[in-house]
């Protein structure tokens, strides 16, 4: 009696490196788990197995997610009907997961599909067989948690010894040799960053600053106010090294003493609003001196506190002394802050104008006839980014450098420049000179 010929079964062979195994490692690489699996399903021919063409290779990708390209191109051919047996290794290359594995195992059988591991006897098609699959599962993910738990216990233990473990190099230290070295030109805009931000009190109008002059973190890309945030709490300035919240002495150098470090959280204690408040109380009024009404009156800074907020003004004389006014429809308080940027916005239109560019170079050369006129003209073009540099201070005295006199009438404003003034400013602005004697 002739023997039947067995039913083809068509064997997919699936193969998986995680990223923490070695190519070099015996049957952990790809090539060497195919080879294995291919010589089993030679050794099947005479069941009817027969290794189909498709290659289902996931290298690089951990057993703990089934979210891997050749799986799912794997399983997308399961549901297609185009395999009858999925062969492995070993069944950790499925999947690590027992929850995971219990998706594949409920998708196979929905489609008929068993599968072989070459170095482990199972049959999914008895209850036995699924018993043992489940233990050994148990096992290997049980093995993946203690793996887990070591590395995460070994860096635990290394931070505490104040060792440099990875992760995001901070602004002003490079890694050389796994270990924090200081970058002496970051660590200088790390410094001035710290100093600046107790000068001025406000992370958002340094934060402005910084962009405004071109400050670039170690990325490259312009520092904004969350950044900033960042760098002002990252206690690695301070030589420490942090695990879960908890600081240890680090093996690095310090960039940040600890009275600066002091100063500055001092302030951040404060409330963002309680700092914007002292920041606002603080700020000079630009056009103390300078603003008079259209009748000669002069206008004088005043200030009114409702809870917390502050609120500036410009309030003429008369109003302040009970004085009759002539002409009730002229204005007799204005919001500092509208007054203030209205004028900041009129000298930066004037100062770009060909006119005013020419009496300030006038003005500047009668002092200074050497001069070159394109670079004071450059100088007057970095006006804008000048002007978001500066502390309140400092444009406090721009503005009584430029301005002679700011005039409020029911037309609006008319501001007054002090041209010779545009010109001491562009030559401020200016790099210094090469003398023409210099060799």
């Amino acid at each position: 009696m002739s023997r039947m010929t067995p039913k083809r079964q068509r064997c997919a062979i699936y193969t998986r490196k995680s990223s923490e195994e070695g190519l070099d490692m015996e049957f952990n690489s790809l090539d060497a788990q195919r080879e294995s699996c291919e010589a089993y399903v030679a050794s099947q021919r005479s069941e009817g197995f027969a290794a189909i063409r498709e290659r289902y290779d996931d290298g690089g990708h951990s057993g703990g997610t089934l979210e891997r390209p050749a799986l799912q191109r794997l399983l997308a051919d399961v549901e297609a009907g185009l395999i009858d047996v999925i062969v492995v290794y070993k069944i950790d290359r499925l999947s690590r997961s027992l929850m995971d594995f219990a998706k594949l195992v409920e998708i196979f059988d929905r489609n008929q599909v068993t599968f072989v591991s070459v170095t482990q006897s199972f049959n999914t098609t008895t209850s036995m067989g699924r018993l043992t699959l489940n233990i050994l599962l148990s096992f290997a993910q049980f093995e993946r948690e203690v793996i887990g738990e070591r590395i995460r216990d070994k860096v635990a233990a290394s931070r505490k010894r104040g060792m440099w473990m990875g992760g995001y190099v901070p602004m002003g230290y490079d890694v050389i040799e796994r270990k924090l070295v200081i970058n002496e030109a970051e660590a200088a805009t790390v410094r001035m960053i710290f100093e600046r931000f107790v000068a001025i009190g406000s992370a958002t109008v340094l934060a402005k600053a910084l962009a405004a002059e071109g400050v670039r973190n170690k990325r490259g890309k312009l520092i904004d106010k969350g950044f900033l945030y960042k760098l002002l709490g990252n206690r690695v300035y301070l030589g420490e090294a942090v695990h879960k919240g908890t600081s240890y002495p680090g093996e690095h150098e310090t960039i940040i003493d600890r009275a600066l470090w002091d100063r500055v959280h001092s302030i951040l204690q404060e409330s963002p609003r309680q700092r914007a408040a002292n920041t606002r109380s603080t700020t000079p009024a630009l056009l103390k001196g300078l603003i008079f009404t259209d009748t000669g009156t002069a206008m004088t800074p005043t200030a009114t506190k409702k809870g917390s907020r502050l609120y500036r003004y410009y309030t003429s004389m008369d109003l302040i002394r009970n004085r009759p006014s002539s002409d009730a429809s002229r204005p007799q308080r204005l919001p500092a802050g509208m007054v203030e940027d209205a004028v900041i916005a009129e000298i930066r239109r004037m100062i770009a104008t060909p006119e005013v560019k020419a009496r300030a170079l006038a003005a500047l050369k009668a002092g200074l006839p050497d001069i070159d006129d394109k670079t004071v003209i450059a100088a007057l073009g970095e006006f804008d980014k000048l002007w978001a540099a500066l502390f309140p201070a400092e444009q406090a005295r721009i503005v009584q450098l430029l301005v002679t006199r700011v005039t409020v009438g029911t037309d609006g404003l008319a501001i007054d420049l002090r041209h010779d003034g545009i010109g001491t400013l562009a030559h401020q602005m200016m790099a210094p000179q090469p003398r023409k004697d210099a060799a």
